[in-house]
């Protein structure tokens, strides 16, 4: 457990801004959090870009399947606002932009199941090897797949990973090869005791309201993802 819980802005300022878009991570990357979470996917053509769902329906004004999509015709649709819109964007930009905050951490969350299966994995870990990123401590991978992290800790083994576990699962008996464990705020809170005993940091998901914000300080939880990062600066700042 940790002396100081570290806030990572989940899909960037996302109770602000529209999720996983350069102004949501440039928001969140302002203030005086730990980092930012992205969550990727990869297009047609082989792209990795920072989108939630596998499908654009939600967070854009198209429709359709990401992997059914070449990068070029996803740049077409606005994943913003109609007062501001925005394209999605790449994991290299997002890297780009998170690398000009070089006290700043970024957790890469792989989605699964993917049509893509471990390419996706693979691409990711392609993409930080080439920028000269696969060793570097800021840069952390999460999945709710333990394939996925069997997968991160082959390709790359000297960053850090975290097993996400679903509120309803059944507590796994080991982590994986993960890092650490990252439960939901309604698990870790109701399996306190197991989480403190298994000497791994923990990343915890997504703290939105004060009292579970206050209980991951006051717990000594490593990590602890939310949409509300100003919210969370306020409560954590007061002992």
């Amino acid at each position: 457990m940790s002396d100081r819980t570290g806030i990572i802005a989940h899909r960037g300022y996302n109770g602000w801004y529209p999720e996983n878009t350069r102004r949501s991570f440039e928001e969140a990357l302002k203030l005086d959090v730990a980092g930012v979470e992205c969550d990727v996917n990869l297009t047609k053509d082989g792209e990795v870009v920072v989108i939630h769902d596998l499908t654009v329906d939600r967070t854009s004004n198209g429709s359709g399947a990401v992997g059914d999509m070449t990068l070029k015709e996803l740049r077409e649709l606005n994943v913003g606002t109609t007062e501001e819109p925005q394209r999605i964007m790449l994991l290299d930009e997002l890297l780009d932009l998170v690398e000009s905050y070089p006290d700043k951490q970024l957790l890469i969350e792989t989605k699964h199941p993917s049509p893509f299966g471990a390419r996706l994995e693979e691409s990711v870990a392609e993409v930080l090897r080439n920028r000269q990123l696969d060793a570097d401590q800021r840069f952390s991978l999460i999945s709710f797949n333990p394939e996925a992290i069997a997968r991160f800790r082959n390709l790359l083994p000297s960053l850090q990973s975290f097993l996400l576990l679903e509120p309803e699962d059944v507590r796994p008996a080991s982590r994986e090869g993960a890092t650490g464990f990252g439960p939901s705020i309604r698990q870790a809170r109701s399996e306190a005791d197991f989480f403190a005993g298994a000497e791994s940091p923990l990343y915890v998901w997504t703290v939105n309201l004060p009292k579970d914000m206050a209980w991951c300080r006051d717990n000594g939880v490593e990590l602890m993802a939310t949409d509300l990062p100003e919210l969370a600066l306020e409560v954590l700042s007061h002992s």
